[in-house]
């Protein structure tokens, strides 16, 4: 990101800079990214010897239900930081909320000059087609995602909502940003073409175990998992760089794949009893911070059988891990949009 950021302010004349973080969450690092893009250009000023860009015009973006007030709140000790640190007056920093969803137009025309999204373009606008919970037939029986059991018609139906929506956001930014503006992207993927490979699915199947396991029980309806799919692709790079190239107004300057271990590298000796069910507890608390809500709403389960459900997944998980270590695929994307 650093490199993006110092490539476009030293190449042109920005008086005003227009900045989006697109899926910006609610959490304690909601304004991490945009520190480091000011720190970039703060370090860009000292080098050169001039102030390159005046003012700073950024927007965060989230759907409509995030958490806004709770980023708001924290807003004055970020402004006393950038005062003390960098001697910026408010004057000089404007950030603002833009909820709503970024498969679509979000801003004026030629109105950024950069664009930044973390953890958030590998989730669908919605249900692929044909898999939705009131669809007629249920095509992905026992799953909540793609499978090596899934017929090619579930994967086909996922493929084409991703195309769909990524498509529609590399048009809309391509709106947005100004010729040679910038935009840095990074969400889950995979390397291979196949999309029933292990770093693309492997932990909804497990997470699909798991329901199954208090299904059999009659603690969840069977009927339920057999009509969930979860609103989720993960891309391999041909697929992302297909819908690039269609679009057209786009430059790949970089795309490349990171492997990032599912307990996020954590030293644990995952072949003893401790440390297999300490990993496998440590991601099922990342998966249930991400997944709670979306399984409380089509399941309505109660949060004793909630807390039982990911007891279950992080024994299923160590007992995977201590076995495979099978790892996430992160693709991390530098584009510019062309003169």
């Amino acid at each position: 990101m650093k490199e993006a950021v110092l490539e476009m302010v030293c190449n042109n004349v920005i008086e005003s800079m227009g900045i989006a973080d697109l899926g910006c969450s609610s959490g304690p690092n909601s304004l991490s990214v945009i520190s480091e893009i000011m720190d970039t250009v703060e370090a860009a000023n000292r080098l050169l010897g001039r102030r390159l860009v005046s003012e700073f015009r950024v927007f965060l973006n989230d759907l409509y239900s995030n958490d806004f007030n709770n980023i708001f709140i924290s807003l004055p000790a970020f402004y006393d930081r950038l005062k003390e640190e960098k001697g910026l007056e408010f004057e000089s920093c404007f950030i603002l909320g833009a909820p709503g969803s970024f498969y679509g137009r979000l801003f004026p025309t030629n109105s950024l000059h950069f664009v930044h999204s973390s953890s958030s373009l590998h989730w669908l606008s919605q249900v692929p087609a044909g898999l939705e919970s009131n669809a007629l037939k249920r095509l992905n029986k026992g799953k909540l995602y793609i499978s090596k059991s899934s017929p090619q018609s579930v994967v086909d139906a996922y493929l084409l909502q991703f195309r769909n929506d990524f498509s529609l956001f590399i048009k809309s930014r391509s709106r947005e940003l100004v010729a040679g503006g910038r935009m840095v992207l990074s969400f889950m993927g995979r390397s291979s073409t196949d999309p029933t490979t292990e770093n693309s699915c492997y932990q909804w199947e497990l997470l699909a175990q798991a329901i199954m396991s208090l299904a059999r029980e009659g603690r969840i309806e069977e009927e339920k998992l057999d009509s969930f799919n979860a609103p989720y692709y993960a891309p391999c790079a041909e697929e992302i760089k297909d819908e690039i190239q269609k679009e057209g107004s786009f430059t790949i300057d970089r795309l490349e794949a990171f492997e990032i271990d599912w307990d996020g590298g954590a030293v644990t000796d995952i072949h003893t009893p401790h440390g297999k069910l300490s990993v496998g507890r440590r991601v099922a608390k990342a998966i249930r911070a991400v997944v709670e809500s979306m399984l409380k709403s089509h399941f309505g389960i109660e949060p004793d059988v909630m807390d039982d459900l990911f007891i279950r997944y992080g024994d299923i998980v160590g007992t995977h891990l201590s076995k495979s270590r099978t790892k996430y695929i992160n693709l991390v994307m530098a584009l510019t949009k062309k003169w």
